[in-house]
């Protein structure tokens, strides 16, 4: 079978905005950020959340929109410039200068108010375009044992 040909881009529009929270980009401590999420009036109602808050927890997909194009990094890195964590790949790490700049984040849903969902533990700052709202589902997550290097242990102690 033939390799599919990758197309050159992906449109995406965002579905809303992070408002509040945090205005500044650093990492760690984000477990007690509170922010909310501001839906596009133009392109929803409020019945675009019914049901949303019999969820406890979130799955919000993001744009790293403060990461400079010429930033992204496409090879291999030590973690935070951190020269004591091992050199790996950007696949092999979650930081901000990825090559499509996407963020991805679980946080508790407080509430929802009209077209603003409340939540505490997102970390993206204020003005931050979201991409996408789901709830978080048990099924979802992995099946069976996980593992992760130690360096990743050390890297999250104090992110939430």
């Amino acid at each position: 079978m033939a390799q599919e040909q990758i197309r050159p881009f992906v449109v995406s529009h965002p579905v809303g905005r992070v408002v509040g929270g945090r205005e500044e980009v650093r990492d760690d401590e984000w477990g007690d950020v509170e922010s909310v999420i501001r839906l596009d009036a133009e392109s929803f109602g409020p019945e675009a959340l019914a049901g949303l808050d019999a969820f406890s927890h979130l799955e919000v997909v993001y744009h790293f929109d403060r990461v400079r194009p010429d930033a992204v990094e496409t090879g291999a890195r030590h973690p935070r410039g951190n020269t004591e964590w091992p050199l790996v790949g950007i696949f092999a790490q979650r930081g901000k200068n990825r090559p499509n700049r996407l963020g991805l984040s679980r946080c508790v849903l407080v509430r929802t108010d009209g077209l603003d969902i409340h939540v505490r533990g997102l970390d993206a700052v204020d003005g931050t375009p979201v991409l996408d709202v789901k709830p978080y589902m048990a099924e979802f997550a992995p099946q069976g044992p996980t593992t992760q290097p130690a360096w990743a242990d050390e890297i999250m102690r104090h992110y939430y």
